[in-house]
C-alpha cells in the first residue's frame, strides 16, 4: 500500500515511544514535529532524523502534506488541534483519554464524522498480547460463560509516575489517566455496561497531587459482574470466574486457565524493543501492534477497532463513574 505521510504534534514524555513504535513500522513517513517547546520537538527530531520542526501547529498544516496525524498533548488540547486538523481535512489519530470532558469528545466525535474524516483513538491497552490471549481465551470458551470478573491496573511506580509531571495537576486523574484503559478493557472482554456503581479516594502517596489515584468501579455488564480497580498494585491483572473454570493474566504476563479438564498455564511473549522501558512491561511494544492496525484502517479506508466512535463509549463510562461518585449513586446508562 503507499506510503503515508504523518506529523506528530507534541513531543513530551509519551512521544518518546510513540515515535520510534512509528518507525518499526513500513509505509509510514515521518515528516513534521509540533511542540509549544521548540527546543524539546528538536531533540527529538534530531535524534530520529525527522526533517521539519514546528512551534505553530497552524503553520504545520499549511505547509504540510499530510495523510494523518498522530495527537500527543495534553488532553486539554485533544480537542482544537483535532479541529485544526479537520479544517484541513487531515485524518486523526489522538491519545487517550480522549477530552477532559464528555461533552467535547461527544462534539470531536460528531465534528469528524460531519466532516467525513477519520478519527481514532491510541487505545493500547488492548493491543498487548497477554491482552489478546486472555480474550482469545474467553472467545473461545475455555471457562464456559463468564459470570464474574476483576480488573485492576496500577499506576506504576512513584518514578514511574514522575515521568509525567502533569498528572499532579489533573481535577480528574486516576479514571481518566488510567480509567480509560481498565474501562475499556473491560467493554473489549464482556461488552457493553447496562449500569455503573463507583468510589474514588485520594491516598496522598503522591505529595501535592489533585485528583483521585484510586478508584473502583463496579459494572453490570450482561451475565458479568466486572469489577475495575485502579490503584497502586496490578498483579492480578485480571481474574475471570466462569461456569467452566478461572482465567488468570498476572503481571509478569503468564495467563493460567484452572478449568474442568486441569490447569493451564502459558507465559505470554512479545516483542521487544531497545527504545521501550521493561518497565512498563507489555505496554510499549503494543504501541507498535496499536499503529500497525491503526495505519491498516488508514490505508484500507476501513474502520479502526479503536475508532472515536467506539471510544466514546468508554468515555462515557469514565465520566459516569465520577457522576456515580458525586453523586453515590448506581449510573444506569443506555
Amino acid at each position: 500500500m503507499a506510503t503515508l505521510r504523518f506529523a506528530v504534534l507534541g513531543t513530551g514524555f509519551w512521544a518518546r515511544f510513540q515515535i520510534p513504535a512509528w518507525l518499526e513500522l513500513p509505509g509510514v513517513e515521518l515528516v513534521a514535529l509540533y511542540n509549544r517547546t521548540v527546543s524539546k520537538a528538536e531533540q527529538l527530531a534530531a535524534q530520529y532524523h525527522i526533517p521539519r520542526v514546528y512551534g505553530d501547529p497552524e503553520e504545520l498544516f499549511k505547509r504540510e502534506q499530510l495523510d494523518f496525524v498522530d495527537i500527543i498533548t495534553h488532553e486539554v488540547m485533544h480537542a482544537p488541534l483535532t479541529y485544526m486538523a479537520v479544517r484541513y481535512r487531515v485524518p486523526v489519530i489522538c491519545q487517550k483519554p480522549m477530552a477532559p470532558d464528555y461533552e467535547t469528545c461527544v462534539q470531536m466525535v460528531e465534528t469528524c464524522r460531519r466532516a467525513g474524516i477519520p478519527f481514532m483513538i491510541h487505545e493500547n491497552f488492548r493491543w498487548q498480547k497477554p491482552i489478546r490471549a486472555a480474550k482469545q481465551a474467553l472467545t473461545e470458551g475455555r471457562i464456559g460463560q463468564p459470570y464474574r470478573a476483576r480488573i485492576q491496573l496500577g499506576h506504576g511506580t512513584l518514578e514511574q509516575v514522575k515521568n509525567q509531571p502533569f498528572l499532579k495537576e489533573l481535577e480528574h486523574w486516576a479514571l481518566t489517566d488510567m480509567g480509560s484503559h481498565v474501562l475499556d478493557l473491560a467493554r473489549f472482554f464482556f461488552g457493553e455496561p447496562q449500569s455503573l456503581y463507583c468510589q474514588i479516594h485520594k491516598s496522598g502517596k503522591w505529595v501535592g497531587a489533585i485528583g483521585e489515584d484510586i478508584a473502583t468501579v463496579m459494572l453490570r455488564i450482561g451475565q458479568v459482574i466486572c469489577v475495575c480497580e485502579l490503584g497502586w498494585v496490578d498483579n492480578p491483572i485480571l481474574f475471570v470466574e466462569g461456569t467452566q473454570g478461572t482465567l488468570t493474566l498476572t503481571s509478569d504476563d503468564v495467563l493460567t486457565l484452572d478449568t474442568e479438564q486441569g490447569i493451564f498455564r502459558e507465559r505470554i511473549f512479545y516483542p521487544w524493543y531497545t527504545w521501550a522501558d521493561p518497565r512498563y512491561g507489555a505496554c510499549h511494544p503494543s504501541i507498535v501492534d496499536c499503529n500497525a492496525h491503526l495505519l491498516h484502517a488508514l490505508q484500507s479506508h476501513q474502520a479502526a477497532e479503536t475508532s472515536g466512535e467506539d471510544n466514546l463509549k468508554t468515555m462515557r463510562l469514565v465520566y459516569a463513574s465520577y457522576e456515580s461518585a458525586e453523586r453515590n449513586a448506581v449510573i444506569r446508562l443506555d
